[in-house]
C-alpha cells in the first residue's frame, strides 16, 4: 500500500492561483498525464534550465514530462537583466572555466536564436587609472569587497584582454576598445564630465526570454510529440508509488511515476527536495530586481549601448536600452524565497542613484518607471561570501532511492545561469541517461532554436523578408511585429490568422483575435497575466490598459471556459499583479 505524501510543498509565488479559480477547458495535457502517469524522466520546474532538458531529452528520443508550478519563464528566468554574456567579472572570482563556457556559449546563441539574441554593445566608464590594482588580488583570494576601492583603467584593461582571449574561439565580435576622455565625452556627450576613460566590447542580449523559453519547449515537444509539458501543475511529495502531482487550477493531485526525477525548481531546489522527503542545503539565493524606464532622454545618452559599471558600493550594475525603453539593474540581496519577491523603494532609489552616477544631469523620477521587476537567482549556499562573489557556475547533486522496489534517481540542478542554458541542459540531460543506461545520439550545439531557422540577418535581408511575407491577411507592420514575436515561426501563426476571420484588438494593434486563439491553442495559455507577462511584452513595456484588460479577458473567456465571474477574477488579478508585483499604472478606460 502506498505510504502518503511525506511533506507538501507549499510555496510564495508572485502570481499564485487559487485553486478554486480557472478551468481544464483548454488543458488537455493535464487529462494526459493522468491517463498515463508514467514517463522515464520527470522534469519540475519550468525555467529555461528544465525546460532546454526537456528539448534535449526529446531530442534523444527519451520518454520525457515536464511540469511548472506556475506559468514558463516565470521564475528567475523571467526576471533576468536580458543578457547573454560570458560574464567578465567573473574573472575577477577565478571563474575562468564558467567564463570560456560562457563566451562559447553566448556565440553560439547569436548563431542558434538570432530572432531573440542580438549584439550589446557594452561601455565601461572609467574615472581612474591605477585604483584597485592591490585590492583585486584581495577580492580573488577571499571573495570579499573589502574596503571599496574602485576598479581603475589598468585593471579593466587586463581583464578585457583576458576576455578578448577567452572569446577568440568562434569570435562573433570585435576586440575591445579603449579611448580617452575627449572621445568618451564626444561619443556620449551625458557622462559624467569627470571621466577619464571608456572601454568598449560586445557581448549579447535576450530581447525575450519568455518567448525564447517557450520556443525551446515547442522544440521539445515537436522534436518527440509523445512528450508531454505542463504549466500549473506542481509537485508537492512522494510515495513508494511515485511523484504526487497537483493541478494548481483545481487543486486535484495525483500519482506520477518516473524512473529519474530532475529537479530544476531554481532557488527552491531544496524546498522541492524537503517535500519528496530529503532534506538538502544546497542553494542560498538572492535577490535581483530591476526598473524598465520611458526616458527618451536616457534613451539617447546611451547611444544603443549598454553602460556596465561599478556603483559606489562597489556593485557591477548596467542600464540600457531595449527597444524604446531602458532597463536599470539590478540589485544582489540575499533572499527570503517565503516572501514574494518585489522591487522595492529602497532598491528603486538605489537605481536613481546609480544612473545619477554615470548620468549626472539626466532627471529620473518615479514617474519615468513603466515596470519593474524581481526574481531569486539559483545560486549555491554561499554562508558569509558577499552575494557578488557567489558561483554563477552550476552543479548537478545525484542520489538514488527505493521506492517499492524500483530505484528512482533524483538529480537537483544547482545554479546555473541563462548564457549557458543549452550547454547546462546537455550535461545534465546525459546525467539522466546515464542513469537510464542510455547512449546520446545528437547534439543540440550547432541546431537553431524554433524561430531563428533561417531568420533574416540584417536589416535588408529582414526587409526584403517582411516584404515578401505580407499579405492580405497581414501588412508590413503587422508582419513585423509577428516576425519580432515569433522568429520565423511567424509563418506558421500566419497560416493559422488566414484560416478564419481576424481583427486587430481594440486595445492595442499589436495583437489581433485570431493570434489570441493561436497562443491558447499553441502556447499553453492559461491566465490573463500569461499574455500581457510573457506571450508579448505589453506589460513590460508599460503599454496595458484597463480597456485591454476587459477586452483581452473577454475574448479568452469562451475559449478557456470562464463564466462571468471567472473572467471579472481574472482581470482583478492581473490588475492586481501588475500594480502591486510589477509597479505599474494602468490607464484607466477611455
Amino acid at each position: 500500500m502506498a505510504k502518503p505524501p511525506q511533506k507538501r510543498l507549499e510555496i510564495v509565488v508572485d502570481n499564485s492561483v487559487n485553486p478554486a479559480e480557472g478551468t481544464t477547458a483548454a488543458r488537455p495535457v493535464v487529462q494526459q498525464l493522468k491517463d498515463r502517469p508514467r514517463a522515464s524522466v520527470l522534469i519540475v520546474g519550468g525555467g529555461i534550465n528544465g525546460v532546454g532538458t526537456f528539448r534535449d531529452l526529446s531530442l534523444q528520443g527519451v520518454d520525457v514530462v515536464l511540469v511548472e508550478r506556475g506559468d514558463y519563464c516565470q521564475g528567475a528566468s523571467g526576471a533576468s537583466s536580458h543578457m547573454i554574456h560570458g560574464g567578465i567579472r567573473y574573472l575577477e572570482n577565478g571563474e575562468f572555466r564558467l567564463v570560456h563556457e560562457s563566451v562559447v556559449e553566448r556565440n553560439a546563441l547569436l548563431r542558434l536564436a538570432p530572432h531573440y539574441v542580438k549584439p550589446l554593445q557594452t561601455t565601461i566608464p572609467i574615472t581612474s587609472t591605477f585604483s584597485g590594482i592591490t585590492a583585486a588580488p584581495l577580492r580573488f583570494l577571499t571573495h570579499k569587497q573589502g574596503k571599496h576601492t574602485e576598479r581603475g583603467a589598468v585593471l579593466i584593461k587586463a581583464g578585457l584582454m583576458m576576455y578578448d582571449f577567452f572569446s577568440r574561439g568562434g569570435r562573433v565580435a570585435p576586440r575591445h576598445n579603449f579611448v580617452g576622455k575627449k572621445k568618451s565625452l564626444q561619443e556620449l556627450p551625458k557622462l559624467r564630465p569627470d571621466v577619464k576613460y571608456t572601454a568598449t566590447y560586445f557581448d549579447a542580449s535576450v530581447h525575450n526570454p519568455e518567448r525564447l523559453t517557450l520556443d525551446v519547449l515547442r522544440d521539445g515537444l515537436e522534436a518527440n510529440p509523445q512528450n508531454r509539458a505542463s504549466n500549473y501543475v506542481s509537485a508537492v511529495g512522494t510515495t513508494d508509488a511515485g511523484t504526487m502531482l497537483r493541478d494548481e487550477l483545481t487543486g486535484e493531485e495525483f500519482l506520477f511515476e518516473a524512473d529519474v526525477v530532475i529537479n530544476a525548481t531554481g532557488a527552491w531546489v531544496d524546498e522541492t527536495n524537503d517535500s519528496f522527503g530529503k532534506r538538502t542545503s544546497f542553494m542560498g539565493g538572492t535577490k535581483g530586481s530591476h526598473i524598465v524606464l520611458d526616458h527618451p532622454e536616457l534613451l539617447e545618452a546611451c547611444a544603443g549601448r549598454e553602460m556596465f559599471f561599478e556603483h559606489t558600493d562597489g556593485r557591477i550594475v548596467l542600464i540600457y536600452p531595449m527597444g524604446d525603453r531602458v532597463l536599470v539593474g539590478t540589485t544582489d540581496i540575499d533572499a527570503d524565497i517565503r516572501e514574494a519577491s518585489v522591487c522595492t523603494d529602497e532598491e528603486i532609489e538605489y537605481f536613481f542613484e546609480l544612473v545619477a552616477h554615470v548620468f549626472p544631469s539626466i532627471d529620473v523620477r518615479r514617474d519615468h518607471i513603466v515596470y519593474t521587476f524581481s526574481g531569486v537567482r539559483p545560486l549555491p549556499k554561499h554562508d558569509d561570501t558577499q552575494p557578488g562573489f557567489v558561483s554563477r557556475d552550476y552543479r548537478i547533486e545525484k542520489r538514488s532511492d527505493n521506492r517499492g522496489g524500483k530505484n528512482v534517481t533524483t538529480l537537483s540542478l544547482v545554479g546555473g545561469k541563462w548564457t549557458t542554458f543549452r550547454a547546462l541542459s546537455e550535461t545534465l540531460a546525459s546525467e539522466a541517461m546515464t542513469a537510464l543506461g542510455m547512449p546520446r545520439k545528437t547534439t543540440t550545439a550547432d541546431l537553431a532554436i524554433g524561430g531563428g531557422k533561417d531568420f533574416p540577418r540584417t536589416e535588408a535581408e529582414e526587409r526584403l523578408w517582411v516584404n515578401r511575407t505580407a499579405n492580405e491577411v497581414a501588412d508590413r507592420d503587422r508582419v513585423r511585429v509577428l516576425l519580432t514575436r515569433y522568429g520565423t515561426r511567424a509563418t506558421d501563426v500566419l497560416a493559422f490568422l488566414a484560416q478564419g476571420g481576424d481583427q486587430p484588438l481594440a486595445s492595442t494593434a499589436e495583437l489581433s483575435t485570431r493570434e489570441l486563439t493561436y497562443m491558447v491553442e499553441n502556447e499553453q495559455i492559461t491566465r490573463l497575466a500569461d499574455v500581457l507577462i510573457r506571450r508579448t511584452s505589453l506589460a513590460f513595456r508599460g503599454l496595458v490598459t484597463e480597456d485591454m484588460l476587459n477586452e483581452m479577458a473577454g475574448l479568452l473567456a469562451p475559449q478557456l471556459g470562464w463564466d462571468d465571474a471567472e473572467t471579472r477574477r481574472q482581470v482583478e488579478s492581473a490588475r492586481d499583479l501588475l500594480v502591486n508585483m510589477h509597479g505599474m499604472k494602468i490607464a484607466a478606460s477611455v
